[in-house]
């Protein structure tokens, strides 16, 4: 039945997203506490990590890139929450299960200064082998790089988990991207402090307000 579910369930996302991959909550063990499958769904058993690619046009426009880029990812991250509450419903009608989708961006929750997702969807999507993390902190797919923008549903349905990608995603000793990050988001030990990237790549007015004291944070 596990093996049946799993296959529907490809076949079901196969045409709207441009990659799928399984993990089991095991995976899971050194996730941050509330951060865990566990915390979403009862019984939690596997998360079900898919992908939607953002245009590479976007990334090389000479005068908008950073625009079209907001602008696409919050086009994109409402297709995948759409599309994560719509396979929720196509899991739970398969049988009896329950299936919780995870938000692919909002809410968030923040400790002290770092913005967190229910649950990391760039480690759910390593987890179910779609990609490994690099030093630039971001997944990237074998095909797609880090242009995927990643949806998740957790449920207790038992599905087997998919091959985890061990290899490197960088080369060797490459650290181009904490070079030339525009926003010099990487302090000088290689770590990505993610409000300095925020401040400067996400440009929407709401931003300067909205994180501009404790009570802000905590109700973004």
């Amino acid at each position: 039945m596990s093996e049946e579910l799993k296959k529907s369930i490809v076949d079901h996302l196969s045409s709207r997203v441009n990659a799928v991959g399984f993990a089991p909550v095991d995976r899971f063990d050194n996730a941050p506490e509330k951060h865990h499958p566990a915390n979403a769904c009862k019984d939690a058993q596997t998360a079900i990590v898919f992908g939607k690619t953002v245009p590479r046009g976007i990334l090389r426009s000479p005068d908008y890139n950073l625009y079209a880029l907001h602008r696409s990812y919050h086009t994109v991250y409402k297709y995948l929450d759409e599309l994560a509450l719509e396979l929720c419903n196509f899991v739970e009608g398969q049988g009896d299960f329950l299936a919780v989708p995870i938000p692919s961006y909002a809410p968030m929750v923040f400790h002290g200064m770092e913005p967190w997702g229910i649950l990391s969807l760039k480690h759910a999507a390593a987890c179910a082998g779609l990609g490994a993390v690099g030093r630039s902190e971001q997944v990237y797919h074998p095909q797609y790089g880090s242009l995927l923008r990643l949806g998740a549903v957790v449920t207790n349905a038992g599905l087997s988990g998919d091959p985890l990608i061990e290899d490197d995603p960088c080369p060797p000793k490459c650290n181009a991207c904490q070079q030339v990050c525009p926003s010099k988001a990487f302090d000088n030990k290689g770590k990505f402090r993610k409000m300095t990237c925020l401040q400067y790549s996400i440009k929407h007015a709401i931003y300067p307000l909205a994180l501009k004291d404790e009570i802000g944070l905590k109700h973004i």
